[in-house]
C-alpha cells in the first residue's frame, strides 16, 4: 500500500456506478475528516502516463476524500488491464445495497464486454456446459 496524490487519480472511465452528494456522503466526509480513509482504493498505472492511476475501486471514498479537503489517499496499486480492472471494478461494486437495475445492468454489460475480450467469457461458458451436463446427469 501506499500515499498517492490526490491529483493523480483519475475516475475509471465509463464507470456505471453513480457516486451521489447526498446524506450517506456527507457522513463519509465526516468521517474522512475525523479518521482518515480506513480502507485504501484499489488504483492501477494509467496508461500513457509515468505516475497517474485510474480507481477500480474507492470512487466515493476519492469524492469523500476530495469534499474532506485530503491532498493524499492510501491505495493498492494492481498492474492490470483496463479489461482486467473493469472485471474488478464490477466485482467490487455489486455487493452494494442500493444499486439501481441501469446501474447493475450496465456494470453487467461492461464486465461481459471486458471478458469476452478476454476471452475468459468462453472459458466461463465451457464451465457452465459442463457443470450443467453432469448435475444432468445426476438428476438422471
Amino acid at each position: 500500500m501506499t500515499n498517492i496524490s490526490i491529483n493523480k487519480l483519475h475516475e475509471f472511465r465509463d464507470h456505471p456506478y453513480q457516486v451521489l452528494d447526498n446524506d450517506e456522503m456527507n457522513s463519509l466526509i465526516e468521517s474522512v475528516q475525523q479518521q482518515g480513509i480506513m480502507t485504501p482504493l484499489i488504483v492501477r498505472p494509467l496508461e500513457d502516463t509515468t505516475d497517474e492511476y485510474e480507481i477500480i475501486s474507492g470512487h466515493r471514498r476519492f469524492r469523500a476524500a476530495q469534499k474532506a479537503g485530503l491532498t493524499e489517499v492510501p491505495a493498492f496499486i494492481r498492474p492490470v488491464s483496463r479489461d482486467e480492472a473493469a472485471v474488478m471494478l464490477v466485482d467490487s461494486n455489486l455487493h452494494r445495497e442500493r444499486l439501481l437495475p441501469s446501474e447493475k445492468a450496465f456494470a453487467y454489460k461492461m464486465k461481459l464486454e471486458a471478458m469476452k475480450r478476454q476471452g475468459s467469457y468462453e472459458r466461463v461458458r465451457l464451465h457452465q456446459i459442463r457443470y450443467r451436463q453432469v448435475h444432468h446427469h445426476r438428476v438422471l
